[in-house]
């Protein structure tokens, strides 16, 4: 993100509206959408676009405020006015405006956006700092053919619209249609204090299909985590990947139930997929450690089963994930770490990728950049292996795409 000096054109905001009371999805801004809070997705392609002097989150809602910050937004706490359901977003925008009059253009951002990529911000803000536009707005491309309804007497009838049914046009040799898609709209303060996103010398950005991706109800949540999965801006991994990933034993390997024979003896489980997701890791080359409070008889015959090294937070697991990192000449950011408790958080705070299980601590969660669905000890360890490999794919792509280009 840039500093806070003033540019030649003034002060450049992103802003996010995220109400608290979404009436269709609950909470639904910080709902975790593949393994991240909704509303993260949006945000980290804002902060890693570069174009904005600052990045700004609109909530009446702590939760999200907390989230937010956590993702690297500033917090414009919104009014209950501009909270209320009959408010629009052009409401809560000029709001926005009135208490930060340093501000002269705006980014709103849609928070249920979840496939935008720095590039389309990066081409919004170009358009709108370099070429003079007022406004530009996200559109996708549709071959639709539209027809008016046309009742009469109880008969329904119809008449095209976009079309000559005498003359139909092949795909290739018809350019479709714009529509909004709702990712962004950019516009100069003078606009928007208007009442309006669009106006003056109008600019659109085309998102091609598969980042078209608005998510409104729940029926759209398992497509939109499908197409995140496969289209989502995962960050700027570097090309070389993560090449360590530590995990917590308790509470994240192995389950945080404690059970008792009728002899008296204990046992704990451990979910056998986790065990198959390490392995796919280590194919790949990467290192894994187990830290652990006491090397109890469960936890070591674990590490003998997986074959990884285990070892005890004596001195701190900072500092033993430190002396890994600099034993293996890694930077942070090849480091991933995977915890449950308060004990974790320096560790999620300092490493590249911090996971959590479904059933973490709740300040956990929040700093993770990946939670399970699943608990600890009950396959959320394979569910950070695979979303581990996913990231460390996109990365070796977008190395090999920039190798080409």
């Amino acid at each position: 993100m840039a500093g806070n000096e003033e540019s030649e054109s003034g002060r450049f905001a992103a802003l996010i509206l995220a109400r608290g009371g979404s009436k269709g999805i609950p909470l639904k801004n910080i709902k975790t959408l593949a393994g991240q809070p909704l509303i993260a997705w949006t945000l980290r392609a804002a902060v890693d676009s570069g174009e904005f002097d600052s990045v700004w989150v609109s909530t009446d809602h702590d939760e999200i405020a907390r989230i937010a910050e956590e993702w690297g937004a500033k917090i414009h706490r919104r009014s209950p006015h501009s909270a209320r359901d009959q408010a629009t977003s052009i409401e809560a925008v000029q709001e926005f405006l009135n208490e930060n009059p340093e501000v002269t253009q705006v980014g709103q951002i849609q928070c249920t956006s979840p496939c935008l990529h720095p590039f389309h911000l990066q081409l919004a803000g170009h358009m709108m700092k370099n070429l003079g536009y007022d406004s530009v707005f996200s559109v996708t491309r549709r071959h639709l053919f539209r027809w008016t309804e046309v009742s009469k007497d109880d008969e329904k009838g119809t008449s095209p619209e976009n079309l000559n049914p005498a003359k139909r046009p092949r795909r290739q040799d018809w350019p479709g249609e714009l529509y909004e898609n709702g990712s962004f709209y950019f516009a100069t303060r003078e606009l928007l204090m208007q009442g309006l996103f669009q106006g003056g010398k109008v600019g659109y950005c085309e998102m091609h299909p598969e980042y078209s991706v608005d998510i409104d109800t729940d029926i759209d949540w398992p497509i939109a985590e499908q197409r995140v999965i496969k289209y989502g801006y995962f960050g700027k991994t570097k090309p070389q990947g993560v090449k360590l990933v530590v995990f917590a034993s308790d509470g994240v390997l192995i389950d945080n139930q404690i059970n008792f024979t009728a002899k008296g003896e204990e046992f704990r489980s451990f979910n056998l997929s986790d065990s198959i997701g390490i392995k796919m890791l280590k194919d790949k080359g990467v290192k894994i450690r187990i830290i652990s409070q006491v090397k109890d008889a469960t936890t070591v015959n674990l590490a003998n089963r997986i074959d990884v090294t285990l070892a005890t937070e004596s001195k701190g697991k900072l500092a033993l994930l430190d002396t890994w990192r600099r034993e293996l000449e890694l930077e942070w950011s090849q480091v991933a770490f995977m915890g449950c408790d308060h004990m974790d958080l320096d560790c999620m705070k300092t490493v590249g990728i911090g996971g959590a299980p479904a059933d973490a601590q709740k300040d956990i969660v929040t700093t993770s950049r990946f939670v399970a669905k699943k608990t600890g000890g009950q396959g959320a360890v394979r569910e950070f292996c695979d979303h581990l490999l996913l990231v460390m794919e996109k990365a070796k792509s977008a190395a090999e795409s920039q190798l080409i280009n």
